[in-house]
């Protein structure tokens, strides 16, 4: 039997293992941070930039998402060319290449190929940044602490995310435009990039990078399935909300101010009860709920109860934890960092196609039938949730 020379940082948390563990934990809170601080700012800025100084169409809308989308599944051949190399450092470079996409929204002038071209760098970037924080919490937790360790970084997220979102909301009441607030958000993630260099470097990207395993099937059903029914809410909620009700920015961004709040909140105390539920549980009534959600963005008119909505719908995200928690379950930890990043490939092949899907569906049938279509992907991944095995309270 052949051993792999690429494992995992494998630490004991006693000594200067320990200290070692929260030097890394810290740092990767850090990068965290600063990161959702950029990733906000895009999200609370976008769908009103687009709207109100683009222009752009719900057809227009669906194309752009698909394009930008698609680098999810580009990644993937990144992460396997990158094999070997240290996750920090790799983690440096992609937010870079995030950073300046986003500052260079600050000059895009109508729906042309510079807004694809820079939606496309930034959005690269981030799309390979994405399955790293994840792996890398997965070397640095101590045994039967990764949902709690995992909460604690996206806690850490959400402060920076909250406090992007609060500075935004300051500088837009007090006069500041949209446009130079993209320089503020790729500043951010080069500050993430910084903080990526404080992570210990023998967190290694393990080989092979690309594996597609039978076994590891319902994680990839679940990844596919998750990704459809994000795409819609990511493309189109906020979208609603400005182009067919007339939300301002500063609702907008105050908005989601209350969701990331809140979900320094709640996302430990989420991490917690998936250690103590399993996976299964968690995932059924999350994607149970979800179907209830956009069962209400397709019928509600009211822009006070979809505000609510808006909020409760975002506060939900956290339970997609459990994916990640289900994957130190069924993968080796040689494997945890490739399967999560195969994950977010499968989960890129319904986020390319969706909003394709639901801008079409929204062009000539109405907004209603772009979330009814995320209502029957929410409900097919409560049938898929409920394959998940038992929860064991020995589980890791």
């Amino acid at each position: 039997m052949s051993v792999d020379q690429t494992q995992p940082l494998q630490l004991e948390p006693t000594g200067h293992s320990h200290a070692k563990r929260r030097r890394g934990l810290l740092f990767l809170g850090l990068a965290s941070a600063f990161v959702s601080f950029a990733i906000m700012m895009q999200i609370g800025l976008n769908d009103n930039f687009l709207v109100e100084q683009i222009g752009i169409s719900a057809l227009q809308k669906g194309v752009l998402e698909a394009v930008r989308e698609s680098c999810g599944i580009a990644a993937l051949g990144v992460l396997a060319l990158c094999a070997g190399l240290a996750e920090p450092l790799l983690g440096a470079i992609m937010l870079i290449l995030f950073g300046a996409g986003l500052a260079l929204y600050a000059v895009v002038e109508g729906f042309t190929w510079t807004l694809i071209a820079y939606s496309l760098l930034w959005s690269q970037g981030l799309h390979v940044w994405m399955p790293l924080p994840q792996s890398m919490v997965l070397s640095l937790a101590e045994p039967g602490r990764t949902g709690r360790r995992m909460g604690q970084i996206r806690s850490a997220g959400s402060v920076g995310a909250a406090a992007g979102l609060g500075l935004a909301l300051l500088l837009t009441e007090a006069g500041v435009p949209i446009r130079p607030l993209w320089l503020l958000a790729g500043g951010a993630a080069c500050l993430g990039a910084a903080a990526c260099l404080g992570i210990p470097r023998d967190i290694k990207t393990p080989g092979p990078r690309l594996v597609f395993r039978r076994k590891y099937g319902l994680f990839y059903l679940l990844s596919v399935l998750e990704g459809w029914r994000k795409q819609i809410f990511i493309a189109f909620a906020g979208f609603l909300l400005v182009k067919i009700h007339g939300a301002p920015l500063r609702h907008i961004l105050t908005l989601w101010l209350v969701v990331q709040s809140l979900g320094w909140l709640i996302a430990p105390w989420v991490g917690r009860l998936i250690d103590r539920l399993g996976e299964r549980r968690i995932l059924t009534f999350y994607f149970a709920s979800l179907t209830l959600f956009f069962v209400g963005y397709a019928t509600i008119t009211d822009t006070r109860l979809l505000y609510g909505l808006f909020v409760i719908d975002n506060l939900f995200f956290v339970f997609a934890m459990a994916l990640a928690t289900y994957v130190r379950r069924i993968a080796p930890p040689s494997e945890h960092t490739p399967t999560l990043a195969m994950g977010v490939a499968m989960n890129h092949v319904a986020a390319v196609a969706m909003p394709l899907a639901g801008g079409l569906l929204w062009h000539f049938f109405g907004y209603r039938w772009a979330f009814l279509a995320g209502a029957g992907a929410a409900a097919v991944s409560i049938l898929a949730a409920l394959r998940l095995p038992r929860h064991r309270p020995h589980d890791p």
